[in-house]
């Protein structure tokens, strides 16, 4: 891996975390990384910060890398493939894509013969902690090890079968935002009954991530550490079933589910 080159198509949210989760890691140094923007001012501070190489010429990019990843809006999607697809096809490259709502199908359709992998992190990956879910073509396959090496570097990785990428998308990659929506929530009310803003917001941060750690180190399920919280009449369980009955779990349920409903839409 350290002897390759990566492109990454597209500067945004998502294209940004992964270059600097890439350098963080250390699995590849800053200047075998390039990232392009059609705009290279809204780059230039992936320049600056992690000095990585920034460009607008994306084919001149995928001639200079083996892997390329393709982290672009779904709406220009179809566009940006179709102008790429030559290269990809005559320089052998891995095609990664984080686009979401194009199936590989889609991708096979117009790049034919190119190694595809479909992945779906979360913006955690800057900081090496995200849940990137996995999917390969036939071809792809072919480069697994090398693509969950990547990845694992970036946090925790998971193949899955692609029909399960819609809702490995809302749960991990949207995820995101429900766990921060939860963390604003809980530091609001911590603000209502006499804490701080700071104080509230590092509270309902370090407990999240203590929880969290309770699950995956100990490999337990929610419901028997949530029991040693909840002493009969106690305060734990008081507040959990005000919670429970203003629809707490159930706005959660619906809401990963309504997610689920407009993935499958787009795809269809």
């Amino acid at each position: 891996m350290n002897s390759k080159n990566i492109t990454i198509i597209g500067g945004g949210n998502l294209g940004s975390s992964i270059a600097k989760g890439l350098v963080q890691s250390g699995l590849v140094k800053p200047e075998q990384i390039t990232v392009t923007n059609l705009e290279l001012h809204l780059i230039q501070h992936l320049k600056d910060e992690i000095g990585v190489n920034i460009t607008t010429n994306n084919l001149e990019a995928i001639n200079n890398s083996q892997i390329v990843i393709v982290a672009v809006k779904p709406t220009v999607a179809r566009t940006l493939l179709n102008d790429i697809k030559v290269p990809l096809q005559k320089g052998k490259q891995v095609l990664i894509s984080v686009i979401s709502g194009i199936k590989i199908q889609d991708l096979e359709d117009i790049l034919e013969d190119v190694p595809v992998i479909r992945a779906m992190p979360n913006t955690a990956i800057a900081i090496q902690e995200s849940m990137t879910a996995l999917s390969f073509n036939e071809k792809g396959l072919e480069h697994k090890d090398e693509v969950v090496e990547i990845f694992d570097q970036l946090g925790t990785t998971m193949i899955i079968p692609e029909s399960q990428m819609p809702a490995a998308t809302v749960l991990a990659s949207c995820g995101i935002a429900f766990a921060l929506r939860f963390m604003r929530a809980a530091s609001q009310g911590g603000i209502e009954i006499g804490l701080s803003s700071k104080q509230s917001l590092e509270v309902a941060a370090q407990i999240m991530k203590g929880a969290s750690k309770l699950i995956i180190e100990n490999g337990t399920h929610p419901e028997p550490e949530i029991d040693k919280v909840t002493t009969p009449l106690g305060v734990t369980i008081k507040s959990l079933n005000k919670m429970e009955h203003e629809g707490f779990s159930s706005s959660l349920v619906q809401g990963v589910v309504s997610g689920h409903k407009k993935i499958l839409e787009t795809e269809s």
